[in-house]
Parts: C-alpha cells; structure tokens; sequence
C-alpha cells in the first residue's frame, strides 16, 4: 500500500502519490505529512501568513539532499528549503505547495583550520552552536543577525547584522559553499584561497540566493581572532537627529568602531519593559570597540568627544563580559520586545540601508512619516552601515492596518532607493520585498530572471521569491 498524501491546507492538492511513496521509503519516519510539522515549516516570524507545503523531509547529509531534490524534479514539484524559521520576508511559505526541505539536521562541523582562520561546516549550525564549538581555539564568527539562525540560512539571506560594521556581511565572510542544484547535481563553488579570478563567482551568485538557484548544505567560513579587549558603550540622547550626526561622525572619522545600534526612544521603552531594565527612554546608541588595550581607550575616547559634541548627556562604557552581555542580549531581543507590546499582534520589520551621508535625512522624514501612525512603531538599527529597522506592530488580521502598515513601508523603501539605496539591507527579499525589485534593479531584474530560468528550468526551486513573476502581459505582478 503506498504512502498517502494529505491534500495542502493552502490549496494545493498535495504531492503526487509517487513522490510521497518514494520520499517515505527512502527517509522513513523522515517524511512528514502531519499538520503540526506542515504548518511550523510553512511559518516564519513576522506578520506573513502560513502557507504550509505538503510534506517535510529532513535531510541529514548532502547526499540525502540530493536525492530529494532529484526525486521532486522528476515530478516538478517545488522545494522550499528551511533552517531555524527565523526568516522576516517569507522566504519558508510554500506558495506552491510542495516539499519544505529541513537541514536543521545537518549540524557538523567538518574541519577548524585556525592557521588559516577558517572553518568548514554543515548548513543547519547555528552561530551560537559554532562560536561556542570555537570557544578554545580564540577564533570567532562575528555575523550577528540576532536571531538563532542557521548559517546556511544565514548564507541564503545574506543576513549581516550588529558586528557588520567592522566584519561585514555573509557575502564577505563565506568563502566557499556546497549546494544542491535544481537537477539534484552537487556543485562545489570554490576552494579556500582568499582570493581568485577563476571564472564566475559561483559563490557570491549563491549567497543571498534564498533557495531559488540552488540548497547550501555545506559552507566555508572566515574566522577571526578574538580581540584582545572589548568595550562597550551607552551613549543617550535628547534627539534622533543628534544620535545619527555621532554614528556620521565615527564612521568619517575612520573610527574602526565594531557595533553602534541605534534605539529611539519607543523601543527602549519597550526593551525595558521585556527585559527588566531601566535604561533612559530617549534615543540611545549601543557601542562596542575590539583592539588592543591601548587601541580600544583611543576609539572610546575619540567617540566619547564626538557624543559630547552632538548633544549626548550621558556616556557609560563597561569592560566587564557580563554587562556587555546583558545589553547585548536586550538589543537582540528588540522583535520580542516590541512584538511584547502588543501581544497578540505581530511585528512588520523593514529593514531599508542608505549611504551613511543619507542616514539623517532618511531617517529625519521617516519618523515624520510615523508620528501620526495608529499603532506602535519602534525605531532601530545598525545604523554604522546605514541600515535601519522600523518595528510595525500591527494585527494582519485588520484590513486598515495592514493597508497603512503597506503605505508606510511603501514610502520609506522609495525614499531608500531615491537616496541610493536598497529596499532590504539584510533580511532578504521572499515575497514581501518584490514589489520593489523592478525599482531597485530596472532591467537587471531580467538579468536574474535569465539566470533562475537557466538554472531552474522548471521553477521548483523555492518558487514564487525574490522575483517578480510576469503576468500574461509580460508585465511584472506587484
């Protein structure tokens, strides 16, 4: 008797009965066809709606990646790879139906090479797992995105985060990768040298591709001594204006500052309430410097001058892990946080990026913009790399504000590009951020769909992201 097939909550009509029989006799107890595990692989953690596959498969190996795919290409069924579910754009919603591909298995480390400060791993570990597999080599991985996420994902999204001021993103710091392709093929993207100008660069065409050219399942990484001295900073505010003038001024003075995160005022209210704390509710900035002893006194009295300069009237820094932890740990918690403001709402994040010489003015019209918002809005950021995050606490269930949510987010990502910037400077694309690609990329937009089609000829590959689709008319949807 073969293996049946629930039908998709979502529309779909579920997986043809040959794929299912062939998945479940090769993963076994693997396979998944129950709503519980569907509906948790159909879900990530902002206000999109769960569109469950109709199957989940948990991999373990590159290997068994391989074959699923091969196995679902044979029969065009789509793929939608997932990680830790910790994605913002909907990148996990099966609009298709479909197999969610889980690597959260996939969890080793396959080789540390400290002299050449690198490390080669599986895509389902986490950065927590990684650093603290590092902990007595005195290496670290600095992409800090916050959440627990899996560095394949991690890779996929191009995720950056608080340290990326200093490190860089994830299109910086992989070095090499191994994917499945739409055909099941296994293609590996580079070796280890730091630099080469053999051919394409496979990598980076991966890196950011959200699932849609092809699986990561393994990455090489670059690592980084740990420093031999970190200190940290608080630095408060009367007004936005003058905080962002303080990050301009570190990032042109060349101070080699490693995070500076902006909160406004509503957030730290928020981020008190959560985690118990009782930072001033005005516009903050939360700094860490990495150096030498000698290294990391200049940068924090050079900064501590430019604060004073613009406005700030208060300047407390701490050397001590255990306090550096718990502001670290309150800027990481700042979704929860402010989702924690009203419960059963959930949180709508941008995350636009400017050139830093834009930062002010965007940032200056935006809050124009949210004043007059009918529900709570949060202010934060890594602003040292001009990236910033609006917070719309909103009920997707409610029509009008999910229609004001959209205009607000709609104007602040116009106002982005119109300054040279981008629509997403770190969570990715999926299918929230589409809409906006033809403005961002023009005709380059066609360049990617070249590419997609050449690769995935049959759109299995986490279809319907990243780019629009074309309607009958040859125009894109929106």
């Amino acid at each position: 008797m073969g293996f049946h097939a629930s039908s998709n909550d979502s529309g779909s009509v579920g997986l043809p009965q040959a794929v299912a029989d062939l998945l479940a006799a090769f993963l076994g107890p693997r396979f998944s066809i129950s709503l519980s595990d569907r509906e948790h692989h159909g879900r990530g953690e902002s206000y999109h709606a769960v569109q469950a596959p109709d199957a989940v498969c948990y991999a373990e190996t590159t290997e068994e990646v391989s074959r699923i795919v091969r196995i679902c290409a044979d029969h065009g069924v789509a793929v939608i790879p997932f990680g830790a579910g910790t994605s913002l754009e909907g990148h996990v919603s099966a609009l298709r139906g479909g197999v969610s591909l889980d690597l959260s298995r996939m969890t080793r480390i396959i080789a540390v090479r400290p002299e050449d400060l690198d490390v080669t791993i599986e895509a389902g570990v986490t950065r927590h797992q990684l650093n603290n597999y590092l902990r007595d080599t005195g290496l670290f991985f600095p992409v800090d995105p916050g959440g627990e996420s899996t560095l394949g994902g991690m890779a996929a999204t191009r995720a950056s985060g608080t340290n990326a001021v200093r490190y860089g993103t994830m299109r910086e710091n992989v070095v090499s990768l191994t994917a499945v392709m739409a055909d099941g093929s296994v293609v590996v993207t580079g070796g280890r040298a730091r630099k080469s100008s053999a051919g394409y660069d496979l990598t980076r065409l991966i890196v950011g591709s959200e699932g849609t050219l092809g699986i990561i399942t393994e990455l090489t990484l670059r690592l980084y001594g740990i420093p031999e001295k970190v200190s940290a900073a608080i630095c408060p505010f009367i007004t936005v204006d003058e905080a962002i003038a303080t990050v301009v001024g570190i990032i042109q003075c060349g101070i080699p500052i490693a995070r500076v995160e902006l909160m406004d005022a509503r957030t730290i209210q928020a981020t008190n309430r959560y985690s118990g704390l009782s930072y001033k509710e005005t516009p903050t900035l939360f700094m860490e410097f990495h150096g030498s002893t000698a290294g990391v006194a200049e940068q924090v009295a050079l900064t501590r001058e430019l604060a004073e300069q613009n406005g700030a009237f208060d300047f407390e820094s701490a050397d001590d892990p255990d306090t550096r932890a718990v502001l670290w740990n309150a800027r990481h918690n700042v979704h929860y946080a402010v989702q924690a403001m009203r419960p059963q709402a959930k949180v709508w994040s941008t995350d636009v990026c400017v050139p830093i010489s834009s930062l002010g003015p965007c940032i200056a019209e935006t809050q124009e913009d949210i004043a007059s918002a009918s529900f709570f809005i949060s202010t934060v950021g890594h602003v040292g790399d001009g990236n910033f995050h609006l917070g719309l606490v909103i009920d997707p269930n409610n029509p009008d504000e999910l229609a004001e949510a959209e205009a607000l987010n709609s104007r602040l990502v116009k106002r982005a590009i119109a300054l040279g910037g981008t629509c997403t400077g770190e969570h990715g694309v999926g299918t929230g951020k589409m809409k906006f690609m033809e403005l961002e990329h023009g005709h380059g937009v066609e360049v990617m769909r070249a590419i997609k089609k050449a690769l995935d000829p049959k759109d299995i590959m986490n279809p319907g992201k990243i780019i629009p689709e074309l309607r009958s008319g040859g125009n894109p949807e929106n």
